[in-house]
C-alpha cells in the first residue's frame, strides 16, 4: 500500500520513522512519500520536503514566513492528490496537519489517520470539531487521551507510548550502568544531579540559570547538563560560567541511568526520568510569571503540565511553574528528593503507577498493525 506521512519537527521525524519501519514489517510492499526528516528518509521512500522548511516557532517567525508556509501547504495538498495514497498519516504538528486533514477530507476520498494526537486536551479544545470532521482514525500515545476523546464521543486507539520502547531498548542493551558518565572530564566521583532544561534556546535561557544555581547548593553532588541536539556547547557555556557544572551531548539516557535526582523542564523528558526511576522536580519558568499563572488557572484545561502527573491523574512530581519556580523552591524540593527517604520512595512508587498505565513496549508496532487492520477493514 501507499502511505503519505507528514511530520513537521524533529520529534515527529523520530516517531514517524519508527512507525514507517513497523509498517514495512507488516507490509513489505509499503511505499512511502512524506514531508519529514532524515530519520524518515533512512527508512526509505520519497521525501517531498524536509521539516526544516516547515518549522517556524513563535508569532513573529510565522508572520515573516507566511508566504513560505502557505506555499508548502499548497505543495503538500497538490502532491497528495497527484500521488493518491491509500492513506494520509499525520504525525502531531497540528497547525499544519489539521489544515491538510480538512483539505483531504473535503476534496478526496483518501482516509486520514492521526498518529500522536494534537494536545487539544490542554489548549484549543475547540479543535475537536475539526478532528471529528476530518480525521478518520486517531492512534494515541497517552492513555488519558482515551477518556478525553470518549467524552467527546470520538473513539481513539491507545497503542502505548514510544518513550517506553526507547527506554526499554536502552536498558536491554545496557542492563548495568555504564562507567561514570562524566569520568572523561576528570570530575570527582560524586552522585549526579541531572539537568534537563529543554530542547529550544528560549527554554534553556529561561530555565537553566536557576537550575544551575539550585543544584550548586549541594556540594556533595555533581550537576551535569544533558545537552540538547542542535544546541552548541558555546550556548550552554554562557550560562555555566565558572561553575562546576558539566555538559554531555548524546548521552541523556546514560545520564539518567546514573542520576540520583533530576531537574527537568516539562515534556517527554519528565516521562524519561520517571521510566528510569529518577526522582525529579519539574521546573518551567515563564516571563511575567504571575500573569501566566493566572492564565494557566483560567484558560488551560488541565491541572498539570508534566506528562508524569497527567498520566497518573494526580501529583506524583512537584511542578514549579511560572512564579513558583524560584531558586529557593527548587533547592528545597531537591533537598527533599536527595535526603528525605520516605518522600523519595513515595515518588518512586508513583512512577510504578505511571509505568503500569503507559503499558508495555511495542507502541509503533501496535500502531502499524492497527493502521493496516483498519485500512483492510478486518
Amino acid at each position: 500500500m501507499k502511505y503519505y506521512l507528514i511530520a513537521g519537527e524533529a520529534s515527529g521525524d523520530l516517531h514517524a520513522s519508527h512507525l514507517m519501519a513497523a509498517l514495512k514489517r507488516e507490509d513489505p510492499q509499503a511505499d512511502f512519500r512524506f514531508f519529514g526528516g532524515d530519520m524518515m528518509a533512512a527508512v526509505g521512500g520519497t521525501m517531498v520536503k524536509h521539516y526544516r522548511e516547515l518549522a517556524y516557532m513563535g508569532f513573529v517567525p510565522v508572520l515573516l514566513h507566511l508566504r513560505t508556509i502557505f506555499a508548502n501547504m499548497k505543495r503538500c495538498k497538490e502532491d497528495i492528490v497527484a500521488w493518491h495514497p491509500d492513506v494520509v498519516i499525520l504525525v502531531d504538528y497540528p497547525g499544519f496537519n489539521l489544515d491538510i486533514a480538512r483539505f483531504v477530507h473535503a476534496r478526496t476520498r483518501i482516509p486520514v489517520y492521526y498518529y500522536i494526537s494534537p494536545k487539544i486536551w490542554a489548549w484549543k479544545e475547540y479543535r475537536i470539531k475539526n478532528i471529528k470532521r476530518d480525521v478518520d482514525e486517531l492512534f494515541s500515545i497517552l492513555p488519558f487521551e482515551v477518556d478525553f476523546y470518549n467524552k467527546h464521543h470520538y473513539p481513539v486507539h491507545y497503542v502505548g507510548n514510544p518513550t517506553v520502547d526507547e527506554v526499554a531498548a536502552f536498558q536491554s542493551e545496557h542492563g548495568k550502568p555504564l562507567p561514570y558518565v562524566a569520568e572523561s572530564k576528570n570530575l570527582p566521583d560524586k552522585p549526579v544531579i541531572a539537568l534537563l532544561a529543554g530542547s529550544r534556546k528560549q527554554e534553556i535561557k529561561d530555565n537553566l540559570p536557576d537550575m544551575i544555581r539550585a543544584a550548586s547548593g549541594f556540594p556533595s553532588h555533581q550537576p551535569v547538563i544533558a545537552g540538547a541536539p542542535g544546541i552548541s556547547p558555546e550556548y550552554y557555556n554562557t550560562f555555566v560560567g565558572n561553575s562546576n557544572v558539566q555538559i554531555i551531548f548524546g548521552q541523556t539516557y546514560r545520564l539518567l541511568q546514573q542520576a540520583n535526582a533530576a531537574l527537568v523542564t516539562s515534556g517527554t523528558a519528565t516521562l524519561e526520568a520517571a521510566l528510569f526511576r529518577v526522582p525529579q522536580v519539574v521546573c518551567y519558568h515563564t516571563p511575567i510569571g504571575r500573569a501566566i499563572s493566572f492564565l494557566r488557572k483560567h484558560l488551560i484545561k488541565v491541572k498539570y503540565i508534566s506528562l508524569v502527573n497527567l498520566v497518573a491523574g494526580r501529583e506524583v512530581v512537584k511542578e514549579l511553574v511560572a512564579h513558583t519556580m524560584t531558586v529557593e523552591n527548587i533547592r528545597e524540593e531537591l533537598g527533599r528528593l536527595l535526603h528525605d527517604t520516605p518522600y523519595r520512595k513515595q515518588m518512586l512508587d508513583g512512577y510504578e503507577d505511571v509505568a503500569r498505565r503507559l503499558g508495555e513496549p511495542g507502541a509503533h508496532a501496535r500502531a502499524a498493525q492497527g493502521i493496516i487492520k483498519v485500512l483492510k477493514g478486518t
